[in-house]
């Protein structure tokens, strides 16, 4: 068993494992970097909207969709990535080689996906923003918004297709097996949905605990 674990470790310090890590370490270190400062945070909840009309921090039309989609592809990036995991080391235990192309291939297919459902959430948050639902952190001011959201977060935990996702994420061989001749962008794109189909109602969230609220 040690010497497997040996060369598991051994195998995931590959170049192109590092540059996952990487990918992952960036993404989380550009969210740090994009939290509103505490002392910010407090004079803006003392002070309310006419805080945030004066600093200009977040602006919910147009102009500021950029740095939305940024927040949400950083936040996709960070938190779903290390979920991809098993089924990367998967990848590379059935092609042995551990070659490149097919490792970035799967993880490019799965990651869009994820900027696909960001452009979505960006859309969302700018129209609950715009109908005074959520405030500038992308946190619901209203209890019946915060309301509907749990309720369907928890809901769809014991729905039939979140089990049949579930089951799908957790079998990567079979899952590679079964998709095989549809080459590793496609086996990505669709591992990427079937992962989206898990864990879409609690990104969803975000917007109850805030989009820019760090934990």
């Amino acid at each position: 068993m040690s010497v497997h674990l040996a060369d598991r470790v051994r195998a995931m310090a590959a170049p192109h494992w590092l540059g996952f890590y990487g990918l992952v370490l960036l993404a989380w270190s550009a969210l740090f970097a994009m939290q509103v400062p505490a002392d910010l945070a407090e004079a803006a909840r003392i002070l309310g909207p006419d805080f945030w009309e004066a600093l200009c921090r977040v602006e919910p039309g147009i102009a500021g969709a950029p740095a939305i989609f940024a927040m949400w592809a950083l936040m996709a990036a960070a938190m779903m990535a290390p979920t991809a995991l098993p089924a990367l080391a998967t990848w590379d235990d059935l092609v042995q080689s551990g070659r490149v192309p097919g490792f970035g291939l799967i993880l490019g297919g799965y990651l869009a996906v994820w900027l696909g459902f960001s452009v979505l959430a960006t859309v969302a948050q700018m129209a609950l923003a715009g109908a005074g639902l959520v405030d500038p952190l992308g946190r619901s001011v209203d209890a019946w918004l915060t309301a509907a959201l749990l309720a369907a977060a928890g809901l769809y935990q014991f729905s039939a297709l979140k089990d049949a996702c579930l089951a799908r994420c957790r079998r990567p061989l079979v899952f590679f097996m079964e998709h095989w001749e549809e080459g590793p962008w496609r086996m990505g794109l669709r591992l990427g949905a079937v992962c989206l189909g898990c864990c879409w109602a609690l990104m969803a969230l975000a917007f109850v605990g805030g989009t820019m609220n760090l934990v």
